[in-house]
């Protein structure tokens, strides 16, 4: 049924934009962007609220400054690329998609964001290609072919494609790194594991945390997460819960978390 409604709803938007609409403009206080038709999540927040992720977004200025050097992995259209970068000397936006990075090019050019180095390439461990899914009612959703294939990953029929993934240790060898974003879906371990070089010389990382993502599209657990991360941050703040802790305590307030299914759009380690 659910793939049945968003069916006919692409339909709908069809007959109403027009077959060759392949993006529409929004103006909002993150900038202004070129946003999928079909997208339900990001893309609907900007059209009717005229915003997204306000919040994230002053809470990751807090740790940046003017001549701040920001790497953001999964950018998707640019709705925090876009603010950050009026606000700090570079970015390097990274971004899995290709139909989501260039929408990203093209709002990135139309911000003057000319600051800002973006890369059509996924995070990983090691040079492959990996199967990918163009999820369409949530494009910020698109990810690696998850280990479990339930079917809440599949509910809007995405297409699914290969794609290049290298280590951002050797993709960036050259570069360091002040406050790294990382939102990619599931995908965050094995970006973690391929860049340690980057990993020991930032002063702040903000992680996404989704319990289903870890279980089901990398299938690793909060220990192995926390092998990739224990070995260069003293201290992690979770804003959905207000709470700060220091290492010693990291395993047992994430495992908490994942044990109850509760999520948080970014958590930030420190040194």
């Amino acid at each position: 049924m659910r793939l049945f409604l968003f069916r006919r709803l692409s339909q709908v938007k069809k007959l109403i934009l027009g077959k060759n609409t392949a993006a529409l403009l929004v103006e909002s206080s993150n900038g202004l962007f070129l946003v999928d038709v079909e997208d339900q999540a990001v893309g609907r927040e900007l059209i009717i609220q005229g915003e997204y992720g306000r919040q994230e977004v002053e809470r990751l200025l807090c740790y940046t400054n003017k001549t701040s050097a920001i790497l953001v992995v999964g950018s998707h259209i640019g709705t925090i690329v876009v603010p950050l970068a009026k606000r700090c000397q570079s970015v390097t936006a990274i971004e899995a998609n290709p139909r989501t990075f260039r929408l990203l090019n093209l709002n990135l050019l139309i911000n003057d964001c000319n600051n800002v180095q973006a890369l059509n390439v996924a995070a990983n461990d090691k040079h492959e290609r990996l199967q990918f899914l163009l999820s369409r009612t949530n494009s910020g959703g698109s990810k690696r072919m998850p280990m479990v294939r339930d079917y809440m990953y599949f509910s809007d029929a995405p297409e699914v494609i290969d794609v290049d993934s290298v280590p951002l240790d050797e993709l960036l060898f050259n570069m360091q790194f002040d406050l790294i974003v990382m939102d990619i879906e599931g995908s965050e371990f094995f970006a973690l594991r391929g860049m340690p070089r980057l990993l020991a010389s930032a002063r702040t990382l903000a992680l996404e945390f989704i319990p289903h993502h870890f279980r089901n599209v990398s299938g690793v657990t909060v220990a192995q997460l926390l092998e990739q991360l224990e070995p260069f941050f003293t201290a992690l703040f979770v804003p959905s819960k207000g709470v700060t802790v220091k290492r010693e305590q990291f395993h047992t307030l994430l495992q908490q978390m994942y044990e109850r299914n509760e999520s948080d759009s970014g958590l930030i380690f420190t040194k």
